[in-house]
This record gives structure tokens, C-alpha cells and sequence, in this order.
């Protein structure tokens, strides 16, 4: 038996699976936070307090696992003593205030760096003799379970500047950054033992003393190892709020625009990804308090759509293109709820295309096996659409949540099963499979140039990315 455990933005989640995938016991708790402005935080304690209430609903009815993994919001960090205590509160992942430090680092300011370079410069008193710890989400967890401070995973530490490439804190930029050594900890790959439950958290959690700790990954990167996508040139296609795309690459993906970047698998490949603005929150937004199903009942009879949309959920674009300033938009005027809805639907899955495009302009094998999961594959004819208008067949697992991604890294670190891969392949079950409808997908050729077009004329889309869009186009209609 494994355990994964998910540490989300409104939840925490705990699944304990079998060796086949199945799921023998399960729970969640919810979470709150502080937002004001761009400001966003939690409390740390408030992680382990859901924790312990997820893993023993989970355990209730469940044998105990042998080992377990937890991933954790990526860029979310916080400050602790030597002995893992918070001595600030967790500053998320979407905390906007370390404008200046990230301008300083050179680095996006969704990264950890920057928030961690604020935090050291306002509560950093003592870092230079180690008196202070940089610490991601999962490392206070993993604290508070082993009873010591235990080294982060590479996969956490990526967006805090840790160096994939070369294994190692980029201690020469740091220096000229003016950061000490000592608050870094230290980093394994995912995968790795790192410890054991102690008794004091054993009483807390239910998990027996003992229990195995691996190394985890970000939630992103969990859900990927959930839906199965671990060859190389396979991808998973997550559709929530927001579109994530990631896959596996042999090496690193260079991409100069720093649209995509690469995490690191244990086994040393890669697995590189981005993150769009696109998603099923432009249907809430536009429509708050449907029911989905409804409309999209509704919606079949105007597909395809004569409105093309660019389906933004906020301000500003990350993937396939950065443009601070971009916005969502129709081109056209729907002539009923039905149409909107349908244009919607429809243009989440034009931008998918064109990050698949984008991807593959970068020099990344993109055609093997293509994996859907999020919250959007609830919705069946969501998900036909998107595969018609990409033209390929798609995968849809039984069960794709990221608890059951650590779940499987957990039986791979600890030794049961010789690889990632193998350990994914029996424990990630498939729904169906989606097959593609040659002549719808023939339908969507002319509003995905339409809107590459118009991203382009817009000055968000790059010409080159713009024009390799269109060939694609002409080459697969």
C-alpha cells in the first residue's frame, strides 16, 4: 500500500492506493488563506492540521502504506528555524509583492526567489550562520512528520534557482545576488528515501511509525506521474481554472522566450511544461452559476461556433506566449448563450493547439501519447471537442488526481517497482480512450488560423511561433 498526499491551494488530500491503482482509502480537509491585494499567505500550521485530518480519514478504512510521497503548490515558501519551526507564514505561489526582487534575480515572478529574496531581506536576521532555513510547502510537512528537518526535492527547489542541469545551488550568482549559503537546504532528486514517520506524528496522522518518506514533486509535476504520460514524447494535458501542459523530453527543452521550462524526473529525464490563463474560468467567469452539463447540451447544436475566442481568465498571458498585457476577446457577436458557451469550449481547445505547436517548434516530440486530465474531463463533450480540434487520440484515466501521482512516486522510491515507469503503468488506470472525428477536426482549421492571426496582429504571439502555427495548419488540416 502507498500514500500520496496533495497539498492544493483550498485542500489538503491523502489517497492510500494498491500495487494495481486501486484506491483503498482517501480523505480530504480544506484550507484558508490570507489574500489582500496581491498579498497571499497561509499559515503553516494550518498545513499539518488538514494533513492530519486527510490522512486519517484515508487510513480509516485502509491498510497502512508502506511509504508515502507528498507534492505541494509550486513557489510557495516560507522561512523556519533549524529545527523546521515557521518563522514566517507561507507566502503562496501567486503572492505578487516581490516585484523588485524578481527584476534584481532575473527571474519570472511566479518563481520562489524572488518571494524567498523578500523574506530573507525583511525576517532574515541570522541567515548567514544558519540560524534561518529556506523552506518550500512540502519540506515543513515533511519536517513536522520525520520530527527533524529533512533535504527538499529538486522538483520544489527548481523555482527557488536550484540548477537541474548541473545538480546544485547556483552559490556564484547568489553571492552577487547578496545571499548567503546557509538558508539553502539541501536537495535530492524526487524519488530519493528521506526518512521515516516519527511516533510523535504517527499519533497526530494515523500513519504507523516507521512509514516510509520519499522525496516528492510539485503538484503539476504529481499530476503527470497520475495520468501516466512517462515515455518520452508523451504529454498530459491538465484543464482546470487553467491549462497546464507537460511532458517528457530525453533533455531539456530550450526555450529563449522562458515561455517553458524543464523539471527533472528521478530517472534524469525531463519533463518540461507551461502553464496558460486559458481554462474553464472564462466559463464561470462569463456564465457564474450554470450547470455545465446544461449548456453544453445546449452548445452542440452551434458548433462550430462563427465566434472565435480567446478565452482568458485574467489579465495577462504565460503560455504559448508572455504578454503582461494581453486580455481575452470574440471576434463576433454570439447570437445566444448556446454560441458563447460553444465558443468558449471551442477556443480553450485552439490554444492547446497552439501550444502543442509551440512545443513543437521548440523542438519537442509532441506526437506520442496524449493524456487528459483537471477537472474539464467531468465534462465528456469537452473532451471530445478538444480532441477533434487537435486531430488526435486522447487518454483519459480512471483517476488522475495529483495524491495518487506521490502514491506512485512512493512505490518507486521505495523499491516497488524497478522504475517510475513501471510503477505507473500498473497503477494508473484508463477511463477510455477518445478518438478524433476526421471531419470535425477539418471544421476547426479555419478559426485556429483566424485566432493565431489575431493573437499575432495583436503583438502577443511571435511571428515565427505565429507562422509555424499556420504551417502546421495547412500541413494537418
Amino acid at each position: 500500500m502507498w500514500m500520496g498526499i496533495d497539498l492544493g491551494t483550498q485542500s489538503v488530500r491523502a489517497v492510500v492506493a494498491g500495487d494495481r491503482g486501486e484506491i483503498l482509502g482517501s480523505g480530504a480537509a480544506p484550507l484558508t488563506g490570507s489574500r489582500e491585494g496581491v498579498r497571499h499567505e497561509q499559515r503553516p500550521p494550518d498545513w499539518w492540521t488538514a494533513l492530519c485530518a486527510a490522512t486519517r480519514q484515508a487510513l480509516r478504512d485502509a491498510p497502512a502504506p508502506r511509504a508515502l510521497a507528498v507534492c505541494a503548490t509550486s513557489g510557495t515558501v516560507l522561512l523556519a528555524d533549524r529545527a523546521g519551526n515557521p518563522l514566517t507564514p507561507g507566502v503562496m505561489y501567486d503572492d505578487g509583492r516581490a516585484v523588485a526582487e524578481a527584476s534584481r534575480a532575473g527571474a519570472p515572478p511566479s518563481w520562489a526567489l524572488p518571494r524567498a529574496m523578500r523574506l530573507l531581506r525583511e525576517y532574515g536576521a541570522g541567515a548567514a550562520d544558519g540560524a534561518v532555513r529556506i523552506t518550500h510547502q512540502a519540506d515543513y510537512v515533511l519536517t513536522r512528520l520525520a520530527g527533524r528537518p529533512l533535504p527538499t526535492d529538486s522538483s520544489h527547489a527548481l523555482k527557488t534557482g536550484y540548477d537541474l542541469a548541473r545538480e546544485e545551488w547556483p552559490r556564484r550568482r547568489f553571492a552577487e545576488l547578496g545571499l548567503p549559503d546557509a538558508p539553502f537546504p539541501d536537495v535530492v532528486r524526487p524519488g530519493t528515501r528521506i526518512g521515516e514517520v516519527g511516533r510523535a506524528a504517527a499519533e497526530e496522522t494515523g500513519i504507523p511509525a516507521g512509514t516510509v518518506l520519499v522525496a516528492g514533486m510539485t503538484d503539476g509535476c504529481a499530476a503527470q506521474l497520475a495520468s501516466g504520460s512517462l515515455t518520452v514524447g508523451s504529454w498530459n494535458s491538465v484543464l482546470g481554472t487553467t491549462l497546464v501542459l507537460k511532458g517528457v523530453t530525453s533533455s531539456p527543452v530550450e526555450d529563449p522566450a522562458g515561455v517553458v521550462y524543464s523539471h527533472r524526473a528521478p530517472d534524469g529525464s525531463w519533463l518540461p511544461g507551461g502553464a496558460s490563463g486559458v481554462g474553464g474560468g472564462a466559463l464561470a467567469a462569463a456564465f457564474p452559476g450554470v450547470d455545465p452539463a446544461r449548456m453544453d447540451e445546449a452548445a452542440r447544436a452551434c458548433e462550430p461556433a462563427r465566434v472565435v475566442a480567446y478565452p482568458l481568465v485574467a489579465t495577462g498571458e504565460r503560455f504559448p506566449f508572455v504578454a503582461p498585457g494581453a486580455t481575452g476577446f470574440l471576434l463576433g457577436e454570439p447570437a445566444s448563450d448556446a454560441e458563447h458557451w460553444a465558443a468558449l469550449l471551442t477556443g480553450v481547445g485552439l490554444v492547446e493547439r497552439l501550444c502543442l505547436d509551440y512545443l513543437e517548434l521548440l523542438g519537442a516530440q509532441v506526437h506520442d501519447r496524449l493524456t487528459f486530465t483537471g477537472g474539464a474531463v467531468r465534462s465528456g463533450h469537452w473532451s471530445r471537442l478538444r480532441a477533434d480540434i487537435l486531430g488526435r487520440s486522447v487518454c483519459i484515466p480512471r483517476y488522475s488526481e495529483p495524491a495518487l501521482g506521490m502514491a506512485v512516486l512512493a512505490a518507486y522510491g521505495a523499491g516497488g517497482a524497478r522504475s517510475l515507469q513501471a510503477a505507473a503503468g500498473r497503477m494508473v488506470r484508463l477511463r477510455h480512450v477518445l478518438h478524433p472525428d476526421p471531419a470535425r477536426t477539418a471544421w476547426y482549421t479555419e478559426p485556429y488560423v483566424t485566432l493565431v492571426d489575431e493573437l499575432e496582429r495583436r503583438g502577443w504571439l511571435p511571428a515565427r511561433a505565429a507562422a509555424h502555427a499556420r504551417t502546421r495548419a495547412q500541413r494537418h488540416p
